[in-house]
């Protein structure tokens, strides 16, 4: 194969990649946008703030110290609502079902529907459930975003090589001899003697 067309079709392959990278940059530039702007505005909407300092004493150590790095603040990202779901509703559930599970105590409600203590347990856990495993989706679709991010980034870096390497190949397509070949193979210099043949 002569080596400009092989430099034509290697640029050509590598200039069709910068335009798919380009495409899929930007769907995951938007993506990242669109998940973040909707996390970020229906936790806003939820108007829920991190205890301050002070009214963190009741937690553990681990679970104090998780929650100080936003004491104060409202509830906007992802990581705030991990750390909100894991850190304080969890602790307060664990306090409130004597350890026991929302399935567990449901259970033991249907079998004494008279116990008014454990009908309301019941009704506190599930609600707390509810609202935990809401916040725990607010942070995956916030770290699907994220990733999202990461991959738009490599993206458009990726793009950019390929546009860079395609315009280069086909820049050396217009400078090498018509006539060169490549992976032609180089001929022997020396020739091999035609053999005698006897009378």
């Amino acid at each position: 194969m002569r080596r400009r067309t092989f430099d034509v079709i290697a640029s050509t392959i590598g200039l069709g990649l910068a335009a798919l990278l380009v495409v899929a940059g930007g769907l995951l530039t938007w993506a990242n946008s669109f998940v973040g702007d909707q996390v970020h505005s229906q936790l806003s909407e939820q108007k829920i703030f991190f205890p301050p300092k002070e009214g963190l004493k009741e937690l553990p150590a681990a679970d104090a110290a998780a929650m100080g790095k936003y004491a104060g603040q409202q509830l906007t990202t992802g990581d705030q609502a991990a750390t909100y779901a894991n850190h304080f509703i969890r602790i307060h559930l664990q306090g409130i079902g004597g350890g026991k599970t929302y399935s567990q105590l449901s259970g033991a409600a249907m079998k004494d529907p008279n116990n008014q203590k454990l009908q309301g347990q019941v009704a506190t856990m599930f609600k707390g459930e509810t609202l935990r495993g809401l916040l725990l989706n607010a942070y995956a679709f916030g770290k699907m975003g994220s990733i999202a991010g990461i991959a738009a980034v490599a993206a458009w870096i990726g793009s950019a090589l390929f546009a860079l390497l395609g315009a280069l190949g086909l820049w050396h397509a217009h400078r090498v001899p018509v006539e060169k070949e490549v992976l032609a193979g180089k001929r022997s210099k020396h020739t091999v003697p035609e053999p005698v043949i006897a009378d």
